[in-house]
């Protein structure tokens, strides 16, 4: 009984053909190797925050609290192209986080109706954080 071991040394005419298949099988993992992608380190820093509304009661008067409340909204995140990179939507309490790449951005609050409106917000990101925001939507009660 033989056994036969990929790269073996001596070995005979009768096991070229082996052989050869042994090597190809071989540089082909190899290639499947080295062209396989590069998984993506998973990020560690970008923006998280918050989205309010206010004022929500007709008129506010000393006494009576009045505070904003949350709001689901969807933002836009562009880079200083003002390209799109990134859209989120906040949950049932106005959070939201949004892993990005260190770099400048503008976060852009979408209007859902035409008539509730928060401005555009300029974020810086840092290496590995989080940068902390709250964004308020006028809800235009007077």
């Amino acid at each position: 009984m033989s056994v036969w071991v990929c790269g073996g040394m001596g070995v005979s005419a009768g096991r070229v053909g082996r052989l050869s298949a042994c090597l190809l099988l071989s540089a082909f993992c190899l290639l499947l190797t080295a062209c396989a992608p590069t998984p993506t380190p998973a990020l560690t820093s970008g923006v998280e925050g918050q989205v309010l509304i206010g004022p929500m009661c007709p008129v506010v008067q000393a006494g009576t609290p009045c505070p904003d409340q949350p709001y689901q909204a969807t933002l836009v995140i562009e880079d200083t192209r003002r390209q799109p990179v990134a859209e989120v939507t906040t949950d049932a309490v106005g959070q939201f986080q949004v892993p990005l790449p260190p770099g400048d951005y503008v976060i852009v609050p979408q209007s859902p109706d035409g008539f509730t409106r928060a401005a555009e917000l300029p974020v810086t990101v840092m290496a590995n954080a989080y940068t902390q925001v709250t964004l308020t939507y006028d809800s235009g009660i007077r």
